[in-house]
Formats: C-alpha cells, structure tokens, sequence
C-alpha cells in the first residue's frame, strides 16, 4: 500500500515537471498560450509559479521562476523518496 502510494505521488511530481517545461516551452511560439491548450496549462503551472516570481525577479527579459520551480520539485520528489526508504526501511 505504502509503496502505491510512493509511485503515484512520484509519478505524479514527474507529470507536473514535464506540465512546467510544456508551459516554459511556450513561451517561444507566439500565441501559443493564448490557445486553448496554453490556457489549460496556464491554469495548472501560474498558480505553483506565481510565489516563485514574487521572490525572483526577472534577470532582463528572462524569467528564472520557472527553472527554480521545477529544481524545488524535484528536491521534493528525493525528499520523498528518501523519506519512503526509511519508512520502509530500505
């Protein structure tokens, strides 16, 4: 039961980072966030990266947020692994 729910939370910070880097990614083709698409990812990544923008500002016209967003991600997806291999004591 303990391990199902590793994987699934696990697989579920995988999913996330790769909605992060489709968003980034994005930004590089005018309009297409304006897409029906972009707007469903909007919706999904803005609210996790909006905190990030809050603290780091944008260096020029690059934004870092996101990058930083999706490092802290995967600390905690190691956390978590980590935390799970004591857990089961591994």
């Amino acid at each position: 039961m303990l391990i199902q729910l590793f994987e699934i939370l696990s697989l579920a910070l995988r999913l996330y980072s790769w909605v992060l880097i489709i968003y980034i990614l994005m930004s590089w083709f005018p309009g297409a966030r304006e897409s029906s698409f972009g707007q469903v990812l909007a919706r999904m990544a803005e609210p996790y990266l909006e905190p990030f923008r809050k603290i780091i500002p944008p260096l020029g016209m690059i934004d870092i947020s996101p990058i930083v967003g999706i490092l802290v991600l995967q600390f905690a997806g190691r956390g978590l692994e980590e935390l799970f291999r004591i857990l089961l004591g591994l």
